[in-house]
């Protein structure tokens, strides 16, 4: 554990992947910042697990796909903190329909809050870590950003999307300290993925050479990692938690 504190800011840290990785940091000894837009129950019961487990965190509410929200809500933690060490863009939605049946709104509410929503935190997070030079910042892409997906053309635009916001933020943001890397989890077992039918899920443990879904605390261990002192020399790059699914 570092001799000051790191701050971590975790979006859409209320459930699933993001509640894993906002323990995890908080277990790596960071404060966290537990960012929802969704129900506060929770994201209270994830700072409850927290700091049940020894860590700190808070539970903030904003909506990041809103650029000025978003804007008002780094500026908020950074006074408070005095920092932001870590941000991890987790928070997304899904809208499946096949492309040709797939509403306008569908399309467009997903590249809002996935892709924009990345977008607004890592515009907003750089000012911060450009004054401490140094940070790093980690985005969940998707395995379907890498591979497509039918029936997803919306949110694997949004993942796929990611990967160039964070090559192009990698490059741009290096030399000041600043590491800039995505996850890309394959099919993990999720209130998201739980909801699928049987049939669905055993089409999908088919396409995965390991044979089974991953768990939240597969892709946390991988953002605690890139997250790290280890990881320092790592930016600008796409690590595939899937079981092989893209290999």
């Amino acid at each position: 554990m570092e001799s000051v504190k790191r701050t971590a800011v975790v979006t859409g840290a209320s459930r699933g992947i993001g509640r894993a990785i906002a323990l995890r940091l908080a277990k790596d000894g960071a404060f966290v910042v537990v960012n929802y837009n969704g129900s506060e129950e929770s994201a209270a019961e994830t700072v409850k697990q927290i700091e049940a487990a020894g860590g700190q965190a808070e539970a903030v509410r904003c909506d990041v796909s809103d650029f000025e929200a978003a804007e008002a809500f780094f500026k908020d933690v950074a006074e408070r903190h005095g920092r932001i060490d870590i941000l991890v863009n987790n928070a997304g939605i899904t809208r499946d329909g096949l492309l040709m049946r797939m509403t306008e709104e569908d399309f467009d509410q997903v590249l809002r809050v996935n892709l924009k929503g990345a977008f607004n935190c890592i515009r907003h997070v750089s000012r911060q870590m450009l004054k401490q030079r140094s940070g790093r910042i980690i985005s969940i892409s998707s395995v379907s950003g890498v591979m497509g997906n039918p029936g997803q053309a919306n949110y694997c635009a949004s993942k796929a999307g990611i990967i160039g916001l964070t090559k192009s933020a990698a490059r741009e943001l290096a030399s000041r300290g600043i590491t800039v890397n995505a996850v890309a989890p394959g099919f993990v077992d999720t209130d998201m993925t739980r909801v699928l039918s049987d049939e669905v899920r055993e089409r999908a443990t088919a396409q995965i050479p390991l044979g089974y879904f991953g768990k939240p605390e597969d892709i946390a261990s991988a953002v605690s990692f890139l997250a790290s002192e280890a990881a320092g020399y790592i930016t600008g790059q796409v690590l595939c938690v899937d079981g092989g699914m893209a290999m």
